[in-house]
């Protein structure tokens, strides 16, 4: 019995390792469906409660007689230490299923627009457009203002992913058609003399002001009118959007174990100036990526926005699964006060299939910021017309640009390879 159970040990053990290796994305994608979950804790109960029986089976067939105390002593704390060994793992895991099932069902929408089929989760589309926003609250200021605001726009076939930067302080922005567009027939101008009416006021307006949006409910008529709204200005649907608090952001950078990028100039950061990111390439802390990513001391929004996306680059490329997995207590914590999204739970496994695919990519940018565009009086026409030349174009894979290593393109009309712009 002994040489058997050791033996089914080992092959255990041995089939962990492999699924931890070799499979370790699609243990992701088990990790967000909440109903594999619960089949996998009650498996696992299951068989923790059997093999802790047989160790104490054991223990009374084999152990001595009353009379050895020293013997029962040892054999007894040898089956106690087994039992322990079984147990703690499974209570571990069982913790980790859970904590997922928690993350999966508070940031993740119950219903979908669409149904997701399992042969093709996208439901024939070539690509899928992701609005990625970074949102900042402060003390003194009322609601939420969207500082960031990006669109990931991947393909669902390679992976290839463009990002298409929209700076925040967009003027005169054509709200979509309906009730939104009827206030402000000639392009959003605030809510009164005490907002400047730019693109990242949209979001708090629309859940000010529910008559904008009727019939969206409280929470979702920000994502809605923006989603729409971004929609409009770059001429594709936009399907899904994320939403990160900034300080959120810093947290979930931490529990990474921080994120490794390069500071091409030194950024003087914190309220009065205390904190200085040397140049070169660091990894940098939470606070310190946070700052990297919103400082605008001896810069503006546009190098800002550069920096951002950087930072979003490092992020995809260094969150592998194993990493998430070992800090997987931490990001979860982290993820459920930092991020809200509409993005649906079944389209969560084919969503982690698809972010294994944009690795093995190069994130290529375009963002719409000043010479090419006016932020004041912004050509729409011009934009619609970049995204759509962009998205035509055959984006250089990363075994060709290895062999490759040009500079990366100064003309603004272009867009930008992150790796090279980034490195």
């Amino acid at each position: 019995m002994g040489i058997a159970l050791m033996a089914t040990y080992v092959l255990m053990l041995a089939g962990i390792l492999t699924v931890f290796t070799a499979f370790s994305t699609r243990l992701l994608s088990l990790a967000v469906q909440p109903a594999w979950l619960t089949v996998l804790t009650v498996t696992l109960v299951a068989i923790a409660l059997a093999w802790t029986a047989v160790i104490i089976r054991s223990f009374l067939l084999v152990r001595p007689e009353s009379s050895d105390t020293a013997g029962r002593f040892l054999t007894t704390t040898l089956a106690a230490a087994l039992c322990a060994l079984v147990l703690a793992p499974t209570a571990y895991a069982t913790r980790l299923a859970y904590l997922s099932r928690d993350v999966v069902s508070s940031v993740f929408s119950t219903t979908s627009t669409a149904p997701v089929v399992a042969q093709d989760p996208w439901n024939g589309a070539r690509r899928v457009n992701f609005l990625l926003i970074g949102a900042d609250a402060a003390p003194g200021r009322p609601g939420v203002r969207t500082d960031s605001m990006t669109v990931a726009s991947v393909d669902t076939e390679t992976g290839a992913t463009t990002l298409f930067g929209l700076p925040r302080n967009l003027q005169n922005v054509q709200l979509p058609h309906g009730p939104a567009r009827d206030r402000f027939p000639f392009g959003f101008t605030g809510d009164g003399p005490s907002t400047p009416g730019l693109l990242n006021e949209i979001f708090q307006y629309a859940e000010d002001h529910p008559e904008t949006v009727p019939g969206t409910p409280k929470g979702k008529r920000g994502p809605s009118l923006i989603k729409r709204t971004v929609s409009d200005i770059l001429g594709i649907p936009v399907n899904y959007y994320a939403m990160v608090d900034m300080k959120g952001f810093a947290e979930i950078i931490d529990a990474m174990g921080g994120v490794r990028v390069t500071v091409k100039d030194p950024i003087v950061y914190g309220k009065y100036r205390e904190g200085l990111l040397p140049a070169g390439t660091r990894k940098l802390s939470g606070e310190e990526a946070l700052w990297y990513g919103r400082s605008r001391t001896d810069s503006d929004d546009y190098v800002r926005m550069g920096r951002q996306k950087c930072l979003l680059n490092a992020v995809a490329k260094q969150a592998d699964p194993i990493t998430v997995l070992n800090s997987f207590e931490k990001l979860a914590a982290a993820t459920k006060r930092a991020i809200s999204s509409d993005v649906p739970q079944d389209l969560l496994p084919a969503l982690i299939e698809l972010s294994d695919k944009v690795k093995s990519t190069r994130i290529r940018s375009l963002s719409f910021v000043p010479p090419l565009i006016s932020t004041v009086t912004p050509d729409w026409y011009l934009i619609r017309r970049k995204v759509a030349e962009t998205l035509r174009e055959r984006p250089v894979s990363r075994s060709a640009s290895a062999h490759h290593h040009a500079e990366p393109t100064q003309d603004p009309e272009s867009p930008v390879t992150l790796d090279a712009a980034c490195g």
